[in-house]
């Protein structure tokens, strides 16, 4: 049936760049959920600080980790993306 997937290239320390694919979609413009992803595991794996920005086609978010009290924190822009009608 498809999967989703987050593909990323860690920068530096504070940069990440993430695509994303959404089965039955397609190439999307973001993730907020893919981007905090993104964020915990290349931190766990030693790649990335606990402050990010994770660079998208559609914008930048910015994702921290707080380790001690386990939340991430996600933020950034928000923008009108589309518009349209269904017919029922």
């Amino acid at each position: 049936e498809g999967t989703n997937i987050e593909i990323i290239q860690v920068i530096d320390k504070k940069n990440i760049k993430m695509r994303v694919w959404e089965r039955g979609v397609g190439e999307t413009f973001a993730c907020g959920t893919g981007a905090c992803a993104a964020q915990v595991i290349s931190m766990l794996c030693g790649y990335t600080n606990e402050d990010v920005s994770v660079h998208m086609k559609f914008g930048k978010l910015n994702v921290n980790w707080d380790r001690e009290c386990d939340k991430v924190l996600l933020s950034g822009e928000a923008c009108f993306a589309y518009e349209g009608d269904i017919n029922i």
